[in-house]
């Protein structure tokens, strides 16, 4: 090993030989320490072929920071690890700073860095004098200096080392920083952590803590370092190459705590670092990194979790999830990553004197949303489930469900939103994702104590698939999600029970068109209303979808039937629109489709949906009319309305279907029957004769309910009679 530097008196130290090269490793030497006021510490030696290099010598009494670490021997294939930097002086003077640590030496190709020196402390203030008379007070002492700053740690070799720690940061009225852990290698090297920061003096500030280096390839980031009533430091991002590492959780301090690191990427992305706990009311973690996209036939990344925010005075929001990673040609979606907690309020003070009433605690900050599904992959590939969101004063947003590729995949489901503090209101459930080709979408989420999510559209390509069901929620249920279309049209999704009095779900899909023989698409049906609450009116009903035409040999599709209106709550006694504690008004139901209109050969008319029922009964849907042909169709029946507290119209009775040719003209409908108290329905028109046939009679009027009057007879067809 080469000789140590020669310490100097007052100067700098003396600098250190290097090692000698050859076979056996030679290692630098240490450099001297500076002199006793401002002397630098000596520089350390370089090391020999394979040996390491020399520390630095530390700094002088004063203001002098330490000397650098020299760098390990870098030639293929050795492993020389760098010098450790040398600690920084501690100041003498009273209030002076102390010197900053050096820097670690970097190390050579598989050498790890050396680590930073440490900062030297700043000194105590000077005393205050005594009293200079009875009853004056003594002065007061002098503000500490300011702690040194630790060195960062040096960069691990480019094969495979380490990076070195930072030095920690000296001590003082105010601490100094944590030096910052170097990165590491671009292999599967960690990042060095960062250190922490120096304690405050009496009534001072700490320092800041570290941030943690980066790390290499797959490996974690470094943690950033706890601040001793400081802020902390900030975690590392995780490393980027092959699989990732995941990102390094931020360092608790005050007033804040450090981010969390990002998580590496690509490969299955990794989760992002949670934030650290403020204490007292800083910022909450960092946002989940977004999932990576998956190779051809792999899943992409899962979104990383949202920091928590801390407890917070009032607390502070959660991290937003990251987003998860798109799949593949025939991969899933990753799922995305949970919206990190919202900080719950500070609890109210006690009351400073008797009788006195405590403080209000303190709101809690929102929950962080959770992240976005994954998209599907191309070919086959589901979409990722959106996160949930996080719990908060008021939670967070449910992350919506991704799309389903473009051929049979799923809509992914929305997550759910998150849960309300106490007193707070929930988040809003996530949206459903829309179906790739045939496939169903995907259900609205479920809003805690919020609204529901809408529900994903059913997919379009082939053979339909279902629109999912609206989200439950408070107050609003979700919208149901449309059927697919063309062909066999799905049903339109049934909408979120809305519990207390929200809106219902969506309108039926209408009926897709049939092929020349095959019968039209039937009508969706629509939403379910949600019930009303105490005293109030339910929510209404969604319109059922109008049945699709016949082909020239098909029969029309039905029509979708109408939601049913929700009955209001039992009102309690006393409740405003409500005597005695009768329940609320139904809603109305909703109204049933029309009846498709038959095929142009020989296609009867598809059947009117029956109305919903309610605090008033829907009307019912008209028949649909027979069609003109060769050879007559007779309209159909008009349906019966609901039933309710007063009752629905019947539905009109469907027209006679025109003869062409010789052919007699189709009888007209009969109109619905009423619910109590309702009009019937209207007799349809009877069908118009052709020459020579016969016109057929109009439909009957349809019964009135009880009280209700009878439905107009319709008029006859041409050369038919009327039927009143």
């Amino acid at each position: 090993m080469a000789a140590d530097g020669t310490v100097a008196a007052a100067g700098a130290g003396g600098n250190a030989g290097s090692g000698g090269n050859g076979a056996t490793p030679g290692d630098g030497g240490a450099g001297a320490a500076g002199g006793s006021l401002t002397g630098h510490g000596g520089a350390g030696g370089k090391g020999g072929d394979t040996g390491f290099g020399g520390r630095g010598g530390l700094g002088g009494s004063g203001l002098t920071a330490g000397t650098d670490g020299a760098d390990g021997n870098t030639p293929t294939g050795v492993m020389g690890n760098g010098g450790n930097g040398g600690a920084g002086a501690h100041a003498a003077a009273a209030g002076v700073s102390g010197g900053d640590g050096g820097a670690g030496g970097a190390g050579g190709n598989r050498g790890n860095g050396g680590n930073g020196g440490a900062g030297g402390d700043g000194a105590v203030g000077k005393t205050g004098d005594d009293a200079v008379a009875d009853g004056d007070a003594g002065f007061q002492g002098g503000i500490g200096g300011t702690g040194g700053v630790g060195g960062a740690g040096g960069l691990g070799g480019s094969i495979s080392g380490d990076g070195g720690d930072g030095g920690a940061g000296g001590k003082g009225g105010t601490g100094g920083t944590g030096g910052a852990g170097a990165n590491g290698a671009d292999a599967t090297n960690a990042g060095g952590q960062g250190q922490q920061g120096g304690d405050g003096g009496k009534g001072g500030t700490g320092g800041t803590g570290g941030a943690g280096g980066n790390a290499g390839g797959v490996a974690a980031g470094g943690s950033g370092a706890a601040g001793l009533n400081g802020v902390g430091g900030d975690g590392g991002t995780g490393g980027t190459s092959g699989s990732a590492g995941d990102g390094g959780k931020g360092g608790t301090g005050l007033p804040d705590g450090g981010r969390g690191g990002d998580g590496g990427d690509p490969g299955a992305g990794g989760d992002g670092g949670v934030g650290g706990a403020t204490g007292t009311g800083g910022s909450g973690g960092g946002t989940g990194h977004t999932g990576a996209t998956g190779a051809t036939a792999t899943t992409g990344g899962n979104g990383g979790q949202g920091g928590d925010g801390a407890q917070g005075a009032p607390g502070q929001v959660g991290g937003a999830g990251g987003a998860g990673g798109n799949g593949g040609a025939v991969g899933n979606g990753g799922t995305g990553g949970t919206g990190g907690n919202g900080a719950n309020g500070v609890a109210g003070q006690d009351g400073a004197t008797a009788g006195a009433s405590g403080g209000d605690g303190g709101t809690g900050w929102a929950g962080g949303v959770g992240g976005a599904g994954g998209l599907g992959g191309s070919v086959s590939g589901h979409g990722g489930t959106g996160g949930t969101g996080g719990v908060g004063g008021t939670g967070g947003t449910g992350g919506a469900g991704i799309d389903g590729a473009n051929a049979s995949a799923l809509g992914a489901d929305g997550g759910s939103g998150g849960n309300g503090g106490t007193g707070g209101t929930g988040g809003t459930g996530g949206a459903g994702g829309a179906a790739g080709g045939v496939a169903q979408g995907g259900s609205g989420s479920v809003g805690v104590n919020g609204t529901g999510g809408a529900g994903g559209t059913g997919g379009a390509a082939g053979t339909p698939g279902d629109g999912g069901n609206g989200g439950n929620g408070v107050p609003d249920g979700g919208r149901g999600g449309d059927g697919g279309n063309p062909g066999a049209v799905g049903k339109g999704g049934s909408g979120g029970d809305a519990g207390t009095g929200g809106t219902g779900g969506s309108k039926g899909d209408d009926g897709g068109m049939g092929a020349a023989v095959t019968s039209g698409g039937n009508g969706g049906n629509g939403g379910q209303g949600g019930t009303g609450p105490t005293g109030a009116q339910g929510g209404q009903g969604g319109q059922g979808g109008a049945g699709g035409n016949g082909g020239s040999v098909g029969n029309g599709g039905n029509g979708g039937a109408g939601g049913a209106g929700s009955n209001g709550a039992t009102g309690t006694q006393g409740g405003t629109g409500i005597a005695g504690g009768t329940g609320g008004a139904g809603a109305s139901g909703g109204a049933g489709g029309a009846g498709g209109m038959g095929g142009v050969t020989s296609g009867n008319g598809g059947t009117g949906g029956a109305g919903g029922t309610g605090g008033n009964g829907g009307a019912g849907g008209a028949g649909g009319n027979g069609e003109s042909h060769y050879f007559f169709q007779d309209g159909d029946p008009g349906q019966i309305g609901g039933t309710g507290g007063v009752g629905g119209t019947g539905g009109a009775g469907g027209a006679g279907g025109k003869a062409l040719g010789s052919g007699d003209g189709g009888l007209g409908g009969s109109g619905g029957a009423a619910g109590q108290g309702g009009v019937g329905g209207v007799g349809g028109i009877g069908g118009e004769t052709g020459a020579p046939g016969v016109g057929q009679f109009g439909g009957a009027g349809g019964q009135g309910g009880t009280g209700g009057a009878g439905g107009v007879g319709g008029l006859g067809g041409v050369g038919g009679a009327a039927d009143g």
